[in-house]
């Protein structure tokens, strides 16, 4: 059973913009978190491939946000992954407000002494315990400790509670962020997949398989769209290989031309494709029945 939460209304400090967080009182008692306690490993710029993403081509939605509230949900076992996330959307909105959620509370204990003007860090779960509507909700390595069949009701929970033209962002990377994958979730449904690895880390592209959000990981067989789509970047990738001696890079762009031109719907362009990112809509990977 789904329990509802109070939203807090606790203070991040002082901004000279003062927020209605900013401005709000003690946090209100809230109800029982939603969601479970997960093991909480994390490193440092473990996140740092999808923070490029939502500063580059998503950053228009921090931009144009009326209220530029950010919320980190899973943090884990330090908050680095928050600090780091506060950082990067600072230079692009600089009155962002980022929230880190823990469902643990030692780790919230533990975060609290790098509290700071903007940043800050709270009890709870997927209910999204705070006052107002977030335009970026990040949740990596969590849904990943759930069942397949928990998602979809996951994503609906916060999706209720973004922003016109907010994202749930629902990722899973690897250790140190060398394989990273992500599906950005709008308000009325999954928008896309985006995954991204670092040259050298991997010898075909299917190998970030492994890394898939939960609602695709094990859908990696043949017969489903995202099976299908992995095959044809390792094709694309194995028939790039002449222009191997110019590097990774040109080979991947390469790739991602192929794919574009077999007609997957492959988003953006050379600017992202050069980072070892590929980005298609959602329609092309979705799960059958």
């Amino acid at each position: 059973m789904v329990q509802k939460a109070e939203r807090v209304t606790a203070p991040f400090g002082t901004r000279d913009r003062a927020a209605p967080l900013a401005r709000a009182g003690k946090p209100a008692r809230a109800g029982k978190p939603i969601g479970n306690i997960t093991r909480g490993t994390t490193n440092p710029n473990r996140m740092r491939r999808l923070d490029r993403w939502l500063t580059g081509p998503q950053a228009w939605r921090l931009r144009s946000a009326g209220d530029p509230l950010v919320i980190d949900l899973g943090y884990g076992a330090t908050p680095a992954t928050a600090v780091e996330l506060f950082d990067r959307l600072s230079t692009v909105r600089p009155d962002v407000r980022v929230w880190g959620i823990e469902i643990e509370p030692e780790r919230v204990r533990a975060a609290k002494a790098l509290e700071r003007p903007g940043l800050g860090f709270l009890l709870g779960g997927f209910e999204l315990p705070v006052e107002g509507q977030p335009v970026l909700v990040r949740a990596f390595n969590v849904l990943r400790q759930y069942e397949e069949a928990d998602v979809e009701g996951i994503w609906r929970l916060v999706q209720g509670r973004l922003s016109p033209g907010g994202l749930f962002i629902d990722g899973t990377c690897d250790e140190i962020g060398r394989r990273v994958t992500w599906i950005a979730v709008g308000g009325q449904g999954p928008l896309s997949l985006s995954m991204s690895l670092r040259f050298g880390s991997f010898d075909l592209p299917s190998e970030v398989a492994e890394r898939l959000p939960k609602a695709l990981i094990h859908r990696n067989v043949p017969g489903e769209a995202v099976h299908s789509l992995l095959q044809a970047m390792d094709k694309a990738w194995v028939d790039s290989a002449p222009l191997q001696p110019f590097g990774n890079r040109q080979r991947w762009i390469s790739m991602c031309k192929a794919l574009r031109d077999d007609g997957w719907p492959v988003q953006d362009g050379p600017s992202r494709w050069r980072l070892g990112e590929i980005t298609v809509n959602w329609e092309a990977v979705a799960p059958g029945l």
